[in-house]
């Protein structure tokens, strides 16, 4: 495995929340989002970052050819998650077949500071999509796909392709990949720690003598 699929294995059933603690420790204060969700609580998500910048507009103001979906498919590699800054706007970049066309080809999930839209769609082929919001409308002559690949923030956190991204129902979390080793050790111990305190409490220790023993419960 290169270091990366190995860093991809640890976080993978770590809780974002504890993810999020070790972020602190490395000095990634903003390191989550308050609005985006899964749009299913039962979804999880967790892959390599591949950036997606979307221009949002009035009804017409681009052309169909504009909303290049295919070509933020045809650039994901297996594993990826898609990352797309749609600065919050109200028509959808994403829907039904667009999931099932990552699906098959084995993207690992999606992330919106957008809309999406055909959730029925999205839960029956069972892709990982979080979303700002869901809305019916279509992002076609709407939104404008202009690159891919390059820096961009979403809802305030700023994402890098490469950077490890990480969703489950509690939220979204970015790891920059150049402090993703340290953050892996870090929520390894948290991990750790959660499972000791746990323990505590089951066996009668109060909450107040347990959070003075661990410091990141």
């Amino acid at each position: 495995m290169t270091d990366l699929d190995e860093i991809l294995a640890g976080l993978k059933d770590i809780p974002t929340a504890t993810i999020a603690n070790a972020l602190d420790d490395v000095g990634k204060l903003i390191n989550s989002s308050i609005a985006i969700r899964p749009i299913n609580p039962n979804m999880r998500l967790i892959g390599r970052a591949l950036t997606v910048d979307v221009e949002a507009g009035e009804p017409g103001d681009f052309t169909s050819e504009d909303f290049r979906v295919g070509a933020m498919l045809d650039a994901a590699q297996t594993g990826d998650v898609l990352v797309v800054s749609a600065k919050g706007a109200k028509a959808s970049i994403w829907g039904g077949m667009a999931s099932l066309a990552a699906t098959v080809k084995g993207i690992a999930g999606l992330v919106v500071d957008g809309s999406v839209r055909d959730v029925d769609e999205i839960n029956a082929c069972g892709f990982n999509v979080f979303s700002r919001h869901v809305i019916p409308t279509t992002g076609r002559t709407r939104l404008n796909v202009k690159s891919i690949g390059n820096e961009i923030s979403v809802d305030g956190v700023i994402v890098n392709c490469g950077d490890v991204i990480i969703g489950d129902s509690t939220g979204l979390v970015v790891v920059p990949y150049d402090q993703a080793p340290k953050v892996l050790e870090k929520a390894m111990l948290y991990q750790a720690d959660d499972i000791k305190a746990a323990f505590e409490i089951r066996r009668g220790i109060s909450f107040v003598e347990v959070m003075k023993q661990f410091k990141r419960i």
